[in-house]
This record gives structure tokens, sequence and C-alpha cells, in this order.
């Protein structure tokens, strides 16, 4: 009788284990958040593959998207195809929303790309000659971005109340009569072939190889307003999954690989 009884006793253990094992397993599941994250490619693209590592530890599931370009990740962040962006600065992202009317807000600091200029003909830019030509980014904000860098270096002076968002336009002065060729953030590396110089975003430029402290001739400092964001859409500002990511993105893990991984080039901005 007793071996009868240890035997239902022990079926009875097994059968309350499997019990609980089918019934637990989904409940898991379910605490776990999906996120899809969109991206520019290069640096922005690395760094969310380590955030994504952190991440999952606090049950965060994220899908890293690429974009070529520097328009759609809001509009697919806007329209629901993405939960997160980190690709760009506070200006851009606040003239986004002034233009398109996007729901959208930014809940934290990432890093910051000193904007560079580079060249393939010139070592300095005391070697630019009359006339020559300068691409830059054709969008508002680091269009305006790239003249203020000019600016700084002496070449250009543009009208007082330009601000941020400054376009050829506003160039007040040009001594050298520089000819201004206005492209898509993204082609800039390529037109380093056809222009003197060219002023050209980090990310595209790591991405087209170029390192920013030894390439380029010219560099933007590193504590200027350009921080980039973490961005989602204004109604889920409130969803626990804000926080876990802001604190996987904070992490010392993703801080130490952004400072071994750019050595200087990008620089966090927490």
């Amino acid at each position: 009788m007793q071996r009868r009884t240890l035997f239902k006793l022990l079926a009875g253990v097994g059968a309350a284990t499997v019990f609980a094992t089918q019934f637990a397993a989904p409940a898991a599941a379910a605490d776990a958040v999906n996120l899809k994250v969109g991206v520019t490619g290069g640096p922005h693209a690395q760094i969310f593959d380590e955030v994504k590592k952190v991440a999952a530890k606090d049950g965060l599931n994220i899908k890293v998207i690429e974009f070529s370009d520097y328009v759609q990740p809001n509009a697919a962040l806007s329209s629901g195809d993405l939960d997160v962006n980190s690709y760009q600065h506070q200006p851009y992202l606040d003239a986004q929303i002034k233009d398109r009317g996007y729901k959208l807000e930014s809940i934290a600091k990432t890093v910051i790309f000193p904007m560079g200029v580079y060249s393939k003909k010139l070592k300095s830019l005391a070697d630019l000659k009359t006339g020559d030509k300068v691409s830059l980014p054709n969008d508002p904000t680091n269009g305006g971005r790239a003249l203020l860098l000019l600016q700084k270096q002496g070449l250009i002076k543009l009208r007082a109340d330009a601000g941020l968002k400054a376009t050829p336009i506003d160039v007040a002065e040009n001594p050298k009569k520089l000819k201004f060729v206005e492209l898509d953030a993204a082609q800039l590396p390529r037109s380093l072939d056809d222009v003197a110089v060219a002023v050209i975003n980090t990310n595209f430029a790591m991405e087209a190889g170029l390192n920013p402290k030894k390439d380029s001739i010219a560099i933007e400092d590193a504590n200027g307003p350009y921080a980039n964001v973490l961005v989602i859409r204004t109604a889920d500002k409130n969803k626990p999954w804000v926080a876990k990511l802001i604190k996987a993105y904070h992490s010392p893990e993703v801080k130490a690989f952004i400072e071994q991984k750019f050595g200087g080039s990008v620089v966090t901005a927490w």
C-alpha cells in the first residue's frame, strides 16, 4: 500500500509540473514585447544591434529595420509600420513635426555625430578656389547645420536671423563665390568626385568608409544642439516598454560598445 501511495504521489507531482509548464509558457511569452525599430545604415544600425541584445534581457524583442534616407523612418513610424526610430537629431524632428503634422516625440538622447567637411582634391579649406562647388544636405536642418559649419570655418557669413534652418539663400557674404550643390544626405559621399568639398553627416561618411577624425578637413564641435534622439508616437509615451528601451540604450554595455567601436567619431549624448 505504501508503494502504491508513493507512485500516486509521484505521478501527481509529474502531472502538476506538466500542467504548470503548459500554462506558464504562454504567460511568459505574453510578457514579451515585440518592437520594430527604424534606423539608417551604419552606426545607428550597429549601435541598435547592441541595444537589441541588452533589451532582450528585459523582455523586449527588437527587429531592426534599415532605411537609406531621412524621410521614410518618420513616415513609417507615424503610419504604425515602426514602433520607434533612431536616426535623427532634435532640430530635424522638430522640422518634420512642423512640416508634416506628425504626432511624434523624442524620449531620450542617444549619440552625436559631429558633421565633417571632406575632399578628394584639397588638403585644407584654405585651398578652396573662387567658384568651387560645395555639396551639402538638401534637407532644411542638416543643410543649415552644414552652412553653420562653413560659417564657423570663415568661408561664408549667414544672415543674422537665419538660425538652424539656414539655406544657401541666407548666405549674406560669400567671398569665394562658392557654388552650393544640395543633395540627399545619403548621396553626399558619392559627390566627392564632382565637387571641391562635401559637408557630410558622420553616419553616411562612415558608411562610405570615411573616418571623421582622420579624413575630414574640418569637423563640427561635438557639444552643439544636434544630439540624436529615440523617437516614438506620442500615443505610446506611457507604455511600459518605453522606459525599458531607454534603460537598454543608456546601459553601460552600449556605452562601452560605442566608445570602443567608433573611437570618438560617435559620441554618447547621455
